[in-house]
């Protein structure tokens, strides 16, 4: 497909689904973890690298590249929040071949969190926990409780940002190594970044076909227009964590499912990735909502 080297050690290993042929990693024994990387210009499963890392001590970790990012099939199509949470769907549908018909345990970051938690709502079965690390939808005072299946993005956004003589330059412009870490610098909310997730955001860019699925997120395609009622139909477990700096700290939307019982919340002093700064808390954290008890999960989802 192209020269573009593996972001994680351990296995990587490819499969046909609905979305695609999809790239994942995997690494370590015991109970299944599954790790959804965040979607933007850049995106890979090299932005899970310390969970994937340290999770393998416990857990079997899956990585996946979700579609248009990584390794996985970055073929010109529609790129929506209905082919992500396919894609999920494939991939837990993996993992469970693998290790059991058992519920999996999940994590997502940011945007990856909307597609996570329509899988789990679709397939209540199939997860038994998801932690969300800086989830969309919660910024602001507005919710997203739009028809079902509906995305923020009007039509002619989409074909404006990916029409012929501007995507390609734009996306380009997107993707200097001076923007990317610019916009990094913004996600941790001051000058240290990790280098080593730059420098892979970097090569993710130069893949044929890397431009597809940015752009659909540009023109807010992938943002899911009823990811609100989503969040309130999850019967798992659910833990939230977000940080407070960088332009990713504006979660006034959480009081919507604050007094849930299914859900808990932790605020670290970082940018929207704790996991890479402050390792130590982050994995206590997440150790302990992974060994409380899982409610089962009930009801019929969105079909």
């Amino acid at each position: 497909m192209s020269a573009l080297p593996p972001a994680l050690g351990g296995e990587r290993f490819e499969f046909d689904s609905p979305a695609g042929r999809l790239s994942c990693y995997a690494a370590g024994q015991g109970a299944p973890l599954l790790l959804v990387h965040s979607v933007n210009a850049a995106a890979s499963a090299a932005e899970v690298r310390p969970l994937y890392e340290h999770w393998q001590a416990a857990r079997t970790v899956f990585a996946v590249d979700l579609p248009g990012y990584g390794l996985s099939d970055r073929s010109d199509r529609a790129y929506t929040p209905r082919l992500m949470t396919d894609a999920l769907h494939a991939t837990l549908e993996q993992i469970q071949q693998r290790c059991g018909k058992a519920p999996v345990d999940a994590l997502a970051v940011s945007l990856g969190c909307e597609f996570l938690a329509r899988a789990a709502v679709e397939a209540p079965a199939r997860v038994r926990r998801l932690a969300l690390v800086s989830p969309t939808g919660f910024n602001g005072t507005r919710r997203r409780r739009g028809p079902p299946g509906s995305v923020v993005g009007a039509p002619w956004i989409e074909r404006m940002v990916r029409g012929p003589g501007w995507g390609g330059p734009l996306f380009r412009a997107l993707t200097r190594p001076s923007v990317i870490r610019y916009f990094l610098r913004r996600t941790w909310g001051g000058p240290a970044i990790d280098e080593a997730m730059a420098r892979y955001a970097e090569l993710t860019t130069r893949v044929p076909g890397a431009e597809h699925a940015p752009l659909a997120f540009l023109s807010a395609q992938l943002f899911s227009q009823d990811i609100n009622t989503v969040y309130e139909q999850l019967v798992q477990p659910v833990w939230m964590s977000h940080g407070v700096r960088g332009d990713f700290t504006d979660y006034r939307g959480k009081d919507s499912v604050a007094g849930r019982p299914n859900w808990r919340f932790t605020v670290f002093a970082t940018g929207a990735m704790p996991y890479f700064e402050v390792q130590g808390d982050f994995n206590a954290a997440l150790g302990d909502f992974l060994a409380s008890a899982p409610s089962p999960a009930r009801g019929r989802g969105l079909g």
